[in-house]
């Protein structure tokens, strides 16, 4: 009987090894400064629709299979025209009607939702102008493989009241994921407008409540999580450096992620006299996926 049992373990070891399957695929957060140029000029040279067309153009030439987007407000149309990612989401609007927030993917996905910021601040960055916050997708990477991906814009300042918001926005997307991603694997990049640096900010709250994982932390800074400031140039000539925009992840029950590289992308993003196109530098993070 227990050599039977042996056999049908192995059998069933052989299917599972037969139908595993494994891939990679990029991902890219970037804050692309679209808001109007007469409220905020985010102290980049040039024009904000040649700047966006050249940053949309960027996104086509390199080819990043998941792109999410924050302040992408009254410049959206330059963005998509030069860019050709089959499956984009459609803008919200400028300011003050749309969240600026939005994605450019290689891959289709589902059950594609905006989800507006339950708390926000006016003191320091005029956050409760636009419905910012954060959205959901659903997206399939390979027949059989799915990954809940999660496009965020947090509270921005440093305010007793910006802090306050900002900790209640990191809240609402770890309940979000609690009760919406249960047993998935799960990104969330974004520009979270938190530092490890700043005693005030919850950045650990998807480590400690969902099992998530910083790229940044676990790849360049060897799984230590930051309690000194290090700030970056833009472009960053290091990965070292600390930003506000984060890429996290998690594997799920049927599909596991691991981060193979992370790099800030801001040397791919100039323009043609070497002057930045967003004030934010971009970054990419290359995962393998397994079945």
């Amino acid at each position: 009987m227990q050599h039977k049992i042996a056999r049908l373990a192995a059998w069933a070891a052989l299917a599972t090894s037969a139908l595993a399957a494994t891939g990679e695929f990029d991902v890219l957060t970037m804050n692309v400064a679209g808001l109007p140029d007469v409220l905020q000029g985010n102290d980049i040279p040039g024009d904000k629709a040649t700047n966006s067309q050249l940053i949309g153009s960027k996104f086509a030439q390199y080819g990043y299979d998941i792109i999410h987007v924050q302040e992408d407000f009254n410049y959206h149309a330059h963005i998509y025209a030069t860019d050709n990612h089959p499956e984009r989401t459609p803008t919200s609007g400028g300011v003050p009607f749309g969240s600026g927030l939005n994605t450019l993917s290689n891959f289709p996905w589902t059950a594609y939702r905006r989800i507006k910021w339950n708390r926000c601040s006016l003191i320091d960055g005029a956050d409760c102008l636009t419905p910012k916050g954060f959205t959901f997708m659903r997206v399939q990477i390979a027949p059989d493989v799915v990954v809940d991906a999660y496009n965020v814009h947090a509270d921005a300042g440093t305010t007793n009241a910006d802090l306050e918001a900002r900790r209640a926005n990191m809240q609402q997307v770890s309940d979000y994921i609690r009760d919406n991603s249960a047993g998935n694997a799960v990104l969330i990049f974004g520009d979270t407008n938190t530092r490890y640096s700043r005693t005030g900010d919850n950045t650990r709250i998807f480590r400690s409540n969902n099992g998530m994982t910083d790229a940044w932390v676990e790849l360049v800074r060897g799984g230590v999580e930051p309690t000194e400031e290090s700030l970056c140039s833009n472009p960053s000539t290091t990965n070292w450096c600390e930003i506000v925009d984060k890429v996290f992840y998690r594997s799920g029950d049927r599909v596991k992620l691991q981060a193979l590289s992370f790099d800030y992308e801001s040397h791919k993003f100039l323009q043609p006299d070497g002057n930045i196109l967003s004030d934010h530098n971009p970054i990419r993070v290359n995962f393998r996926w397994t079945t």
